[in-house]
This record gives C-alpha cells, structure tokens and sequence, in this order.
C-alpha cells in the first residue's frame, strides 16, 4: 500500500485491492497506423475503409495515431499516468501477412519492442490476439465463414506465444465477438461489410472455435493468464408487459450470453432460436460433436467491456431480436448516444462473478466520446464530463467489488482519440488528446485525474 493510502481514513477507502492493475486500452486498427510497413499484409479494416460511404468523412487508418512509429513517446506518457498495465492488441498481419504460412519477423519485432519497453517502464502488457482486423488474404478465403479459421488462429496464436509469451503478463483470445459478428457480418456497419443474419450465426460459432482453440494452444505452449473479452450491456424491459419481459431476455442472450455462456458454461442460450429463426437449424446444424467441449477451454479470466445499458421494449420491427431501444431522457448521452449509466457496470460485474462461478474479471473497456474541445486552449484539453464519467464508473467498480466481484483489473477506453471504425475521427474517446495533423499528444483533465486515482489507489474516489 503507498503512503498516500496509510494516511486516509481505511473506513473513507476506496474498496481496491491492493496490487489491484489500473491500465488503459487500445487496438492496434485504431493507432498503430502505418498498415504496410516492414511487410505486413493487408486487413480487412484497410480495405473496408476504401469502400465509398463505409467510412464517416472518408478516413482511414493509414496513419491514425502513428504509434507504430511513436510507441516509445506513448509509452513513456503511460509512464507518466502511472499506469500499471496496457491493453493493446496485435495486428494478425503484421506477423502473418497471409494470415497463414510465412512468419514476418520484422512486423514481430515491434510487438517485441513494445512490451520490452513497458516492462521497462514498470507496465504489465496485456495482449488481445484478435481486435478486428483480420487479415484480407484470409478474408479472401472466407474468413469467420470459413471453419478453417479456427486452426488458422491457433496457429497464429501459436507464434505470438513463442515470440511474446516471456514478457506479457495476460492474453485475451479475441475482442468483443458479438461485434464482429453482428457489426461485421449482419449488419455490413463494420469490416467485412457482409448482411446476412445466416452468415452472422456461422462467424458467431467459428469465432468461439477459434477462441478455444487458441487457449488450447496457449495450454500446449505453458502460457498462463488466458482470457476472453466480451462487451455486456445489460437489457432493461421498458414495462413489465410480458412482451418486453421477453423481449429483453431474448436481446440480452443475442448479445452478453451468445458467447459467455458457450465459452464459460458450454451451451448456447435457448432464445437464440428466437432470434436466428428460421436461419437457425442449417446454421446449427454445422455445431459439430465435441465443439462445445473445445469452446469451454478453461478460462483463467474474463474481461468486461461495458459502455452503456438498454432499455428495451418489444418492437418487432427491430432486427435482428425485436429489441427497440427507449430513450432515457433527461439522461446524458454520449456523442455516441449511448446512455450514461453507471450502475450498469456494477450490475454487470456482480452478474458475471455469479453467473460464471466467480471467475476473475478485468474491466478491459470503459469510456465515453464526449464533446471535447477541438483542440487545445492554453496547452490544455478540459473535459469535465469525462473526469464525471470515469469517477463514477471507478465507483460502481468498488462498489462492485465491495459485493464480492473479483475485479482485478480496470482499463480506460482508450489511451487516446484514435480512428473510431466506421465513425472515423469524429469521436473522441482518449485520455490523451491528439492532434491527427502534427500527431502532439496532450493530457486532457480526466487524464490527470486518473492519474490521481492511480497514485492513490482509488481513494481519491471517497472525497
């Protein structure tokens, strides 16, 4: 425990744990930049933003953040947050430019440079396999179509592990798979850009494989802190009208149990049927013998993305579940329109520790796009309404805590304003702003108020 935390009041503490990892998140799509260098393949993110409309604004990754080339400055501004660990993900084709086959040593040397220099600087990396970015050549091939994916991400598993298992402290399988498949292949919001409900249930079910597989491979390679990272949101009934009572049954198994219960429990949730009809049964069918026996590979943690909440009510229109989102007024918004609502991460937390047998959580994700300033005023970025997000956030975090959730871990979404998928540069979600024309980083004012709660191990959160 520091000094600081010695002095207080133990009955005004924060309920943090001592050793408790205080981290900020980020996905390589997002900052890294520099998509082709040193012989790295193409991903489907590269390609997807060359697509006329797919992209607010017509951005691209191309450059984002230029981390690839800055990740030294960024790592000594964690270093200066006092940042105890950092969630960053690896591009599949920096290491495989097919996705398969051929090894690109030069694009592993920079995920070697990067954790050798947190280490360095006293931070835990936390290392996610898969964010999104899949590799075009595997697209080409299929890709979360294909069942073939699955041994294709063990295997890439497979050499991340031997390159990077020494120095990371954690890895993460794959990052938030209802988005891929429902963003990706349902919906056409985000890469590849597909719109088929049937091909979204085929992703669905290969992305577990391939999870699993990958924490098979993990087991076979002697790596220890193996995860999985899903974004809950939890589902409110408008009314107690049995309509909407199902109606949020129904959503809440489309997106926080389609994966966590296979991957923790070893089944599908029933209302999936519900919601797949009638593409459900062809689609099932291809649920093979053994494969949820591969899916619930052992777990050592579970991370949580939370956002926001959704109250539902039954509106038949609404693809793919029925779930028609009721706007909270007067509740604040996020740029977003995601409803700011707190509690909902304490209430995730508690459910997950007793849904899934108290396994340990990390918050991997949490923040908001606000309105920020522009640019900087005086040398600074004040953003008010972020520093009230993360504090009462943190809060519902020990609060969690405090009813017995084995929280861990908690990261800020993200690092820095980065390229927001299809919304481009448009939202801002950093704790360091950037400047996307001369790429200067400032600290905006939540930034030095985590750093606050940092150095004080959440006390600071009691005042």
């Amino acid at each position: 425990m520091n000094r600081l935390n010695e002095t207080l009041d133990p009955s005004r503490t924060a309920a943090f744990p001592e050793g408790f990892l205080w981290g900020a998140a980020t996905s390589a799509a997002q900052i890294e930049g520099s998509p082709l260098a040193d012989g790295a393949g193409a991903s489907i993110w590269h390609r997807f933003a060359r697509v006329p409309g797919a992209i607010a604004g017509g951005d691209t990754p191309d450059v984002a953040c230029d981390h690839y080339r800055r990740f030294r400055d960024d790592v000594a501004a964690m270093r200066h947050l006092g940042l105890t660990a950092y969630r960053f993900s690896i591009a599949w084709g920096r290491v495989l430019p097919d996705g398969t086959g051929r090894v690109n040593e030069r694009g592993l040397d920079f995920y070697r440079r990067l954790v050798d220099a947190l280490l360095e600087a006293g931070i835990a990396p936390f290392a996610t396999l898969y964010h999104w970015d899949l590799p075009a050549a595997l697209d080409d091939r299929g890709g979360w179509l294909n069942r073939d994916v699955a041994g294709w991400f063990a295997d890439y598993a497979t050499v991340c592990y031997r390159a990077l298992g020494g120095g990371v402290r954690s890895w993460a399988t794959i990052n938030e798979p209802w988005v891929v498949s429902d963003g990706g292949y349902r919906a056409g919001v985000l890469a590849p850009g597909r719109r088929s409900l049937q091909e979204a249930a085929r992703a669905a079910h290969h992305l577990l494989l391939a999870h699993g597989t990958a924490i098979a491979a993990g087991r076979a390679e002697g790596v220890r802190e193996l995860g999985l990272v899903v974004n809950i949101e939890p589902k409110h009934p408008a009314s107690e009208r049995p309509e909407d009572l199902a109606t949020a049954r129904r959503a809440d198994a489309y997106m926080n149990r389609q994966f966590a219960d296979p991957a923790l429990l070893g089944v599908y949730p029933e209302e999936l049927a519900e919601v797949y009809a009638p593409d459900w049964q062809p689609t099932w069918a291809e649920v093979r013998p053994g494969d949820l026996e591969t899916i619930r590979a052992p777990l050592d943690w579970l991370g949580i993305n939370y956002y926001t909440r959704a109250v539902v009510r039954h509106e038949p229109s609404v693809e793919p579940d029925g779930a028609g989102r009721v706007r909270q007024e007067p509740h604040l918004y996020t740029e977003t329109d995601w409803e700011v609502w707190p509690d909902g991460l304490r209430e995730t937390l508690v459910w997950a520790h007793r849904r899934y047998g108290g396994i340990p959580l990390a918050v991997t994700e949490n923040g908001a796009a606000l309105a920020d300033p522009p640019s900087p005023v005086g040398g600074r970025v004040d953003d008010p309404l972020r520093v009230a997000y993360l504090r009462d956030h943190l809060r519902a975090v020990a609060q969690a805590i405090r009813e017995g959730a084995d929280v861990r871990a908690y990261c800020a979404w993200s690092l820095l304003d980065n390229f927001e998928w299809s919304h481009g540069y448009a939202k801002r979600f950093g704790l360091l702003h950037v400047d996307y024309t001369t790429q200067q980083r400032t600290p905006k004012s939540s930034a030095r108020f985590y750093a606050d709660v940092i150095a004080s191990n959440g006390a600071v959160l009691t005042r």
